[in-house]
């Protein structure tokens, strides 16, 4: 070949480079790949369950943690305890204790709303899963666990256990279910393992090396190895090999410890204990269980901020018949405390002191934390980034009797508006019920507000464009809310 035409054929093979490069089909720098992302729907969101009493059906509110706001509202059945998601949280699953069935339905789109009916008196409190195939049912007053496909969202089976199954935690790797079963009056507790492939209940229960009391919480490590078992009646944890079914290790975290959860993080365990006033950290790391405990006046519950900096621990002073709630921050690093953030002191509405009162947990992103609150009927939402109280979004109306007012009188104070009323109709005024104001005659005293302070003839909201006036005649129409019981993020 002569110089010439090599010339000319590597001025071909260049020009037909350049073609390509300038193509539409070929763009390396102008189309990156984009690798799968994450459903913003449900990596988003929070879900709220919340009471109406033992005779009206309860409801799951769905906040989008990016906008702060309630997008969407099921109807679930009576009495809500316990919730849980599915098919990578594109299901939720809620246990109706009052009424023996599961509700289930789209996180996004709450409608419609399939109802599985269980045996009368099974009285379902917990519910949970860890697979694609099944969702698992503790039932209380049967002593049985139901189990729910997720195809066809019905009954397949039902699992004798032990005297009141309370709780449950599945193993990741999906091959075992571990469950509490607390017995009668603190005592006569066990714990039962199931074979989640073909339903059974594993002949070795995990009871070699520990004799139980009243367990009543389980958490599983993710790498499905251990199990960890809170026995409230003898204040210890035990820790379960799942390849033995047998108790390894326990450790002491104090007599009417009632609440636990796993920092997959920090592969950690924190321990809240209403009756010591305290929370205890224990590293999961080896057997050991390495405690730390620190005080905190009257835990309710926990939640730990998924990167693995902050522990926010939910507290109730109760008082004369009033709740006085916050949240406690302590940094994760040596369980330091931080600040603490008051959220309400309502009358108390709601009789037990467990963790439900006001059940808390953080976003997947660390972004907030949210907390159910049962007496106030709202869910407090917690920034991180400053530790401050962002808002609190009312639970959705309840069923009870409304009270009318009519309105005489308004006095502006600052960021607050009080209103002197006369009672029409219905129970007097308390602290959190939500009433709807019109006819006065000043337009910044008519509203829709949460009452903050109520005494015998005058409310208070907060109210920052009210007037002060008299001689009014406005109307007012008074809602109690439902009360909040559990709080669950998606992934």
């Amino acid at each position: 070949m002569t110089a010439g035409r090599a010339a000319r054929v590597a001025g071909s093979l260049l020009l037909f480079l350049i073609c390509i490069s300038c193509g539409e089909t070929y763009r390396p720098v102008a189309n990156p790949v984009i690798p799968n992302q994450p459903n913003p729907a449900f990596a988003h969101v929070a879900i709220v369950l919340s009471g109406n009493g033992s005779n009206n059906a309860g409801a799951s509110t769905t906040i989008d943690v990016s906008g702060d706001t309630a997008v969407s509202q099921a109807t679930v059945g009576l009495m809500p305890a316990h919730a849980t998601l599915a098919l990578n949280a594109t299901r939720v699953y809620v246990a109706n204790a009052a009424d023996d069935t599961v509700s289930e339905f789209s996180p996004s789109n709450p409608t419609p709303v399939t109802t599985v009916s269980l045996p009368a008196g099974s009285a379902p409190a917990f519910v949970t899963t860890a697979e694609t195939a099944s969702t698992y049912v503790a039932n209380p007053g049967a002593g049985t666990i139901s189990v729910i496909s997720n195809n066809g969202t019905v009954l397949t089976d039902t699992v004798p256990v032990g005297v009141q199954p309370v709780a449950m935690a599945e193993t990741p790797n999906g091959q075992k279910l571990y469950v509490a079963n607390q017995g009668n009056n603190g005592s006569g507790g066990s714990v039962t393992s199931i074979n989640t492939v073909d339903k059974s209940v594993n002949s070795s229960a995990p009871l070699t090396g520990f004799a139980w009391v009243s367990p009543v919480w389980v958490v599983a490590r993710p790498d499905s190895q251990r199990v960890y078992v809170l026995d409230r009646g003898s204040g210890q944890v035990a820790a379960i090999d799942t390849s033995l079914d047998a108790v390894v290790s326990t450790v002491s975290v104090g007599a009417g410890a009632n609440f636990m959860i796993y920092d997959s993080k920090r592969n950690r365990i924190y321990v809240v204990d209403p009756a010591a006033g305290t929370l205890t950290s224990l590293e999961a790391a080896t057997d050991a269980l390495t405690a730390l405990t620190v005080s905190v006046a009257n835990p309710v519950s926990v939640a730990a901020l998924p990167d693995g900096s902050r522990v926010y621990v939910s507290t109730a002073a109760v008082s004369g018949g009033t709740v006085t709630s916050g949240v406690v921050v302590l940094n994760a690093v040596g369980l330091t405390a931080k600040t603490t953030i008051p959220l309400t002191s309502v009358p108390a509405a709601c009789a037990t002191q467990t963790w439900s009162r006001l059940s808390i947990a953080a976003a997947a992103d660390s972004s907030k934390v949210y907390v159910g609150n049962c007496d106030a009927g709202n869910t407090a939402i917690i920034q991180p980034s400053s530790d401050t109280l962002l808002l609190q979004v009312p639970a959705p109306i309840s069923a009870a009797q409304p009270s009318q007012l009519r309105i005489t009188a308004a006095t502006q104070s600052g960021a607050n508006t009080a209103y002197a009323y006369t009672l029409v109709s219905g129970p007097p005024l308390t602290v959190g019920v939500r009433v709807a104001i019109t006819g006065m005659g000043d337009s910044g005293n008519n509203g829709t507000f949460s009452v903050i302070a109520a005494n015998a003839g005058t409310f208070t909201v907060a109210n920052a464009s009210g007037v002060t006036a008299s001689g009014q005649n406005g109307t007012g129409t008074a809602v109690t809310l439902q009360n909040p019981v559990f709080v669950l993020t998606g992934p």
